[in-house]
């Protein structure tokens, strides 16, 4: 009786860990390249690194940019398609990885790039529009018309014209969940907003306007997960400036490049991730670069270089850390697969795994159970 017991507990060990190991990775795509049918879902295994497809959500405009409800129930996916651009709510199954669309309302600005949703609302970076906007969020998960637009109208110094007006990349949450920030690579200025969610006229308002190296193009942002520091990466030049962060204040503590000094070619600077830990920083180049630069975080904040590797494809828009920290997936757009590479936890380290997800276009990864 007892070893009929012990056998049970080891299966039932053995279910829970299998369980444990297996994650949803939602992958958006543009779908205009002819390569994409729309939002996939594979199961990822963190043991492993093995992935298997779920679902394929089709019939979704460019869905290049995803994000998920804190519950996980919903999905949003941004629809860049120039002026006609949209922004679609979807129920989300997180045991088979459908996706079921609810609705999709007016982006309010052309070319969304960049979502992110909290218990209240959804809110959207607008890229040529140089624009962002806040909807709210329905019981149902479907979204109403904006409640709010805020339009930027500035411009900054690039000689090849990306920078003659607003263009709006990034909105993201402070850790503390008081704050906005708002990244404007046409203005080269990274806006942050006190929030107050619940608000019907005064969601967003201006608390500090913070002005980067002019010409740099401020692209994205990510916090330490003790949610001390913060780390702008700019997308014409590849730097990373270091912040410490405080009540809606970034005070600048470093600045810091990601390729050789002797480097000609176009870099395009991209996506930017601190690990779970708290003890490494990632940041993705693309242009003629196509790499990934590893940093070590000192306990001060400050980022010490630990390498840079080529990211084994062309476009590498977006990547994503597993939950297991084990694996680290770039996404690039323009060689069409997703590249998984093996992290070492101790030294922040990447290698190849071998492993790779071809799917066309893809240019965003989002981990859930």
């Amino acid at each position: 009786m007892k070893k009929y017991n012990l056998l049970l507990l080891f299966m039932s060990l053995s279910v829970i860990a299998l369980a444990q190991s297996n994650y949803n990775l939602l992958i958006g795509t543009y779908t205009n390249t002819g390569k994409s049918e729309g939002i996939y879902t594979y199961n990822f295994n963190t043991i492993n690194g093995n992935t298997k497809l779920k679902q394929i959500t089709k019939g979704v405009a460019n869905p290049s940019y995803l994000a998920l409800s804190p519950d996980k129930k919903f999905a949003y996916s941004v629809n860049e398609t120039g002026n006609t651009s949209t922004v679609s709510a979807f129920k989300f199954n997180a045991i088979t990885g459908a996706l079921t669309f609810l609705n999709k309302v007016d982006s309010e600005g052309a070319d969304p790039c960049y979502i992110t949703v909290d218990n209240d609302n959804v809110i959207v970076a607008n890229y040529s529009g140089g624009s962002l906007a806040v909807f709210k969020r329905k019981t149902n998960g479907a979204l109403n018309s904006a409640a709010l637009v805020i339009k930027h109208t500035g411009k900054s110094i690039d000689p090849k014209g990306r920078q003659e007006s607003a263009h709006v990349h990034m909105v993201k949450f402070t850790p503390d969940k008081k704050f906005l920030i708002v990244n404007d690579l046409g203005e080269d200025l990274t806006y942050i907003y006190a929030y107050s969610p619940k608000s019907k006229d005064k969601i967003l308002t201006i608390k500090n306007v913070l002005k980067t190296k002019a010409g740099t193009g401020p692209r994205h942002i990510t916090f330490s997960p003790n949610g001390k520091f913060a780390y702008l990466a700019h997308e014409f030049n590849g730097s990373i400036t270091g912040f410490y962060y405080n009540n809606g204040t970034l005070n600048k503590i470093q600045e810091i490049g990601t390729t050789p000094k002797d480097f000609a070619g176009k870099i395009d600077g991209a996506d930017i991730h601190v690990s779970a830990d708290g003890k490494f920083l990632y940041e993705t180049n693309r242009g003629d670069a196509n790499s990934i630069s590893v940093f070590s975080i000192l306990s001060t904040g400050i980022l010490r270089f630990v390498e840079t590797v080529s990211t084994l494809g062309k476009g590498p828009r977006n990547f994503s850390i597993d939950p297991s920290g084990k694996f680290l997936l770039v996404a690039h757009q323009y060689t069409n697969d997703v590249v998984i590479f093996k992290r070492n936890t101790i030294t922040g380290k990447l290698t190849d795994s071998g492993k790779r997800i071809e799917v066309g276009a893809p240019v965003c990864l989002v981990f859930t159970k």
